[in-house]
Formats: structure tokens, sequence, C-alpha cells
């Protein structure tokens, strides 16, 4: 008898994947050893977006998001996920979906979103950890109004 193939082998191919909330900033990533080779920043149409405690997307025919779009293999994107459910206690599952980049791409995406978050006050540092990337890509005005919104203040 021989051992079964590992699920994902180190070969595994990088998919897109729509980062909208502390994951868009690049030293969170590292945090967790991902490093996008590729990645652009993009609008998610049809959703908007809510911080209670984390991040999270809600369908809505009335908003948008903002974030990026950037490569990950799905290894790193299970290892990313399972520390947002271990350590933040938060399960994101994953949804395709079609963002377009500011180059005015269309692209399918893979989207990670809380079905059952329950809704509490957000942390301020981790509002300001989603809100430095999102200065950083220069996304809208009205959009950082509403990222600082979460701040409570």
């Amino acid at each position: 008898m021989t051992d079964a193939a590992p699920l994902v082998s180190q070969h595994d191919p990088k998919v897109w994947v729509f980062f909208y909330g502390s994951y868009m900033n690049f030293d969170v990533l590292r945090e967790v050893d991902l490093v996008p080779a590729e990645w652009a920043v993009a609008r998610l149409d049809g959703f908007d977006i809510r911080i209670e405690p984390r991040a999270n997307l809600v369908r809505s025919n009335q908003h948008r998001v903002f974030g990026i779009v950037a490569t990950a293999t799905h290894a790193e994107l299970s290892r990313l996920y399972a520390h947002a459910q271990n350590l933040l206690g938060e399960l994101y599952l994953p949804e395709a979906v079609l963002v377009q980049t500011v180059a005015g791409e269309w692209r399918p995406v893979l989207c990670y979103i809380c079905p059952a978050m329950v809704p509490r006050p957000p942390d301020i540092a981790y509002v300001e950890r989603v809100l430095k990337p999102a200065r950083q890509f220069s996304f809208p005005p009205w959009y950082l109004a509403r990222l600082e919104s979460f701040l409570g203040r």
C-alpha cells in the first residue's frame, strides 16, 4: 500500500484573490509568510463592507468595496484563513466574484466572506490596519470615510 499523494503539492498554482480588510495590508500578510508575486488595486460591486469586529462583506446593490487582487496558492490561502479562524475566531469561506482593477481589467477571483459574523465593536488598531493600505492605494475619499466610520470616535 502506498501513501496517498498530498492534496496540495509544492507546485500549487497561484490563483487570484480579492482582499478587502487587513489582508490588503502587506505587513499583515508578511506576518503569515504570504508575499503576493502580483497584485493590483480593484473594486467589487454589489457588496458593502462592515467591520464588526473584523472586515466582512454583505451583499448590497447600492455599494462597492475597494481592495486589492493578489496572487496566492491554495496552500497559502488555506493557511491564511485557518489563521483567521484559529486566532481571530472568524470562519471565512471562499466565493467566486468578478472585480475590476483600476486599469479597467475585469478579473474573476476568489473572495473570502464570513457567513455568520456576530456583530461586535471593532478594535481601533484593527481598523487602522485596514485604513493604512486604503490610504496608500488612494482609495476614493468617500470610501476612506466609510472605513473611518468604523473607528467610532
